[in-house]
């Protein structure tokens, strides 16, 4: 999954693709470079970044998804916590809906439940505004386990299908280094669950910490973690450098791994 952010502020490439030209050319290059699938967002996430209002997000991403969705035979996902947001743009042909608050949005259920959409739930402890502020956990490998448990079957409930979820530990959010370096060393345990895994580790700062870098600009460092999440058999790996990443994944399973 290729990243395309539409933001002035996000923590690696916030302003690069802010224009919808801008953005257009970027989702070229990833699908050079390979990508199955174009994650779009206007909204950081980051921690610390203040919400945005829906007219503004719509404002952003609206141009993008109608120019991607007529342009370029690859889905499309909508990264996105409003409902409105995700209606809009699955009607413009996103098919996909990445909600990073989990989906608690009673309305955001019913919007994946009525347009067929696809869907990806993760775990964040907090919001963005507040996630960083001393995170704590008994266990946090079984409390994300469980979360991620409970909103699928929340989803289910309410009659989107099962084989439309997939499921995302949310490392970095609202979580320290060990326990971004714990759910990263314990994604079996996500992917025993039957639902597809998503993960976004791309050129999060705990990665410099991980290689004992805090300089580093983490691209190596990000293929080394995609190929060790790729072992335990999760299936998507949400990434700003699609070629180095998939590159890296078809030599490791020419060579032997993934067996």
């Amino acid at each position: 999954m290729g990243i395309v952010n539409v933001t002035p502020d996000s923590f690696s490439d916030g302003g690069r693709f802010l224009d919808a030209d801008a953005a257009l050319a970027h989702a070229r290059t990833l699908v050079a470079a390979g990508v199955d699938l174009l994650d779009v967002g206007g909204e950081s996430t980051r921690p610390g970044a203040a919400q945005v209002s829906e007219n503004e997000e719509l404002a952003r991403v609206m141009p993008v998804i109608r120019r991607l969705a007529g342009e370029l035979d690859v889905p499309i996902s909508i990264d996105t916590r409003k409902a409105g947001v995700a209606e809009a743009a699955i009607e413009a042909g996103a098919e996909i809906i990445n909600d990073v608050s989990g989906c608690v949005d009673p309305k955001m259920i019913e919007v994946v439940a009525r347009t067929g959409a696809g869907v990806c739930v993760m775990h964040m402890q907090g919001t963005p505004e507040t996630m960083q502020q001393e995170p704590q956990y008994s266990d946090v490998v079984a409390v994300v386990h469980a979360y991620l448990c409970e909103r699928r079957d929340a989803l289910i409930a309410a009659g989107v299908s099962r084989e439309r979820i997939c499921i995302d530990p949310g490392i970095g959010f609202g979580k320290t280094y060990e326990h971004n370096l714990a759910l990263l060393q314990n994604c079996r345990a996500l992917v025993s669950l039957g639902s597809p895994v998503l993960v976004g580790h791309s050129r999060k700062r705990f990665l410099g910490k991980l290689i004992g870098d805090e300089n580093a600009d983490r691209t190596a460092a990000t293929v080394g973690v995609a190929l060790g999440l790729a072992e335990q058999g999760v299936q998507v790996l949400r990434v700003h450098d699609v070629r180095p990443v998939r590159e890296a994944l078809l030599a490791f399973e020419k060579s032997g791994g993934l067996a």
